[in-house]
């Protein structure tokens, strides 16, 4: 898969997600076989520029090429001056976010809640791509509801304007995270226009991927919730689209491995108090669905400090008796 200059090694790639996309989770699924990350959606708010949060999602230190940054908000120049910026921090593909179904994105008309006018669409498009040098790419979902799936429509303008690729959820604004995920508007729009089109929605099993693959006609697949607590997706993905071969899942010491790993990028990206609070929510989604692990994810909820965390960690897979007693 192509994104202006840049030849992606496979077509599986980590979906941008805020809250849970920043750079030690990024740079965690590409060893683990994601091609393409995204960062978390970035405000073109110019008065956001110096917060926390921003300089956070703003962080790529050490990611390899292609450094590819979501920015998101409704107005043409202010987004076309945040391409500028983030242009200018050392992003190689900007990314427009027209996905968000989100109620604090969406109320100030940002994220999906822009696919209801397509005058804007173009016009937010035409300038952002003006305005810099590198890829635009955008991700959107089928449509304001499912009354309006116009996501055709929306892609069609996208080529016109320049985009050098797409992502879409196969849910409409109105779906949020609803029901599941439908993929014949994706088919439609992969056979609307020739730029590559990622799909993204509910793929969790290899099986699926390929299915998903086969049936839209997409170059390429994004993963959002299904790398959630489990990056080796990626590597599975891999390695079924390869050979047709399901991949076995990974031993509990190489679970126990990436998410001492994973947590101590997370204490070291955030500091300490809260790189806690980040790991939290990880801990959680890598326990979920493991064996005994209920009265051990009570215990991480409530851990203070880094050394707490990790403590535990060690008791829960190396020596769990201990925890049980």
């Amino acid at each position: 898969m192509q994104i202006g200059p840049y030849t992606l090694a496979n077509p599986i790639a980590l979906a941008p997600m805020a809250g849970v996309t920043d750079r030690p989770f990024r740079q965690l699924c590409r060893e683990l076989g994601a091609a393409y990350v995204v960062t978390e959606m970035v405000s073109s708010n110019p008065k956001l520029k110096h917060t926390r949060k921003t300089i956070w999602r703003s962080d790529f230190d050490g990611e390899p090429a292609p450094l590819a940054v979501q920015i998101v908000g409704s107005d043409p120049g202010t987004l076309a001056q945040a391409a500028v910026y983030n242009v200018g921090l050392g992003a190689q593909i900007i990314d427009i976010n027209m996905g968000c179904p989100a109620k604090k994105v969406c109320g100030k008309l940002g994220g999906s809640a822009l696919l209801s006018d397509v005058v804007l669409v173009e016009e937010i498009l035409r300038a952002v791509v003006t305005a810099v040098d590198v890829p635009v790419t955008l991700k959107i979902r089928t449509g304001p509801d499912t009354g309006n799936r116009n996501g055709p429509e929306v892609a069609r303008i996208a080529e016109s304007c320049g985009i050098a690729a797409l992502a879409v959820h196969g849910r409409t604004r109105a779906d949020r995270f609803n029901g599941e995920a439908e993929y014949e508007t994706i088919r439609t729009i992969c056979r609307s226009v020739s730029l590559p089109v990622f799909a993204n929605g509910d793929v969790t099993t290899p099986q699926q991927a390929r299915q998903v693959l086969d049936y839209t006609g997409a170059a390429g697949l994004m993963v959002g919730r299904g790398a959630q607590g489990n990056p080796w997706i990626f590597r599975e993905f891999n390695h079924f689209l390869r050979t047709g071969e399901v991949l076995a899942a990974p031993q509990a010491s190489e679970i126990h491995s990436v998410m001492r790993d994973h947590l101590q990028r997370l204490h070291d990206f955030y500091g300490a108090d809260h790189g806690v609070k980040v790991a939290r929510k990880h801990i959680g989604w890598y326990l979920k669905d493991r064996p005994d692990s209920k009265h051990i994810l009570y215990d991480l909820m409530r851990a203070q400090n880094a050394k707490e965390q990790f403590h535990l960690l060690e008791q829960h897979f190396l020596n769990p008796s201990k925890l049980a007693a």
